[in-house]
């Protein structure tokens, strides 16, 4: 019996390294697989193909796309903007179709999940203006240049409008011209009329 005893003493004493080497391999496991799940949580994503956005992504950080040479732009017609025009001797109004040209598909889909913003910028731009501005060749011009701004604004572009200068009297000091900035390229390459009409 006592040679018994000494055997049965061992074997606890065996078992017990095995579940200790079995703890440290499985602990280290669970380590890898944690320090492997955070590098791919970190890991940066790729930027979303063919149009397709990731969750999380913010749409105002789109790249502008450059048409490809022989493709014809993607035109964006806007339904007609009818507003009452600020003129103080009559009451006037406008009906103003506009169609937005831009350079794929791809940013005609992304003006459009911002369409509300932009007729909303488009109605305070016109109800700001009087009949003899929107009559006049150079109304017109400035009128395209102010909604080409306000179509682009939502997604984060800031476009500087020129401001008319008064004419210099003569003897007063030449002002100096400020140089302008290196013009940036845009979502919307050009703003159209499809419809004028004033009364």
């Amino acid at each position: 019996m006592a040679t018994a005893a000494p055997e049965a003493a061992a074997a606890p004493a065996g078992g017990g390294k095995k579940k200790l080497i079995m703890i440290i391999v499985i602990a280290l496991v669970v380590v890898l697989v944690g320090a492997g799940a955070a590098v791919m949580l970190l890991k940066k994503k790729p930027p979303a193909e063919d149009g397709e956005e990731g969750e999380g992504e913010e749409v105002a950080q789109v790249e502008v796309a450059k048409p490809k040479p022989g493709t014809p732009p993607v035109y964006l017609p806007m339904d007609p903007f009818t507003v009452n025009l600020s003129d103080k001797d009559a009451d006037r109004y406008a009906q103003v179709g506009v169609t937005l040209e831009v350079p794929d598909q791809k940013t005609g889909d992304l003006l459009k999940a911002y369409m509300p913003a932009i007729r909303s910028g488009v109605i305070v731009v016109l109800s700001h203006k009087t009949a003899v501005e929107l009559l006049t060749n150079e109304g017109k011009a400035k009128l395209q240049r102010e909604i080409l701004a306000e179509a682009v604004r939502p997604l984060g572009y800031e476009v500087e409008l020129e401001e008319e200068e008064p004419p210099a009297e003569e003897g007063a000091p030449k002002k100096k011209k400020k140089k302008k900035k290196a013009q940036q390229a845009l979502p919307v390459t050009q703003v159209l009329f499809s419809q004028f009409i004033v009364q």
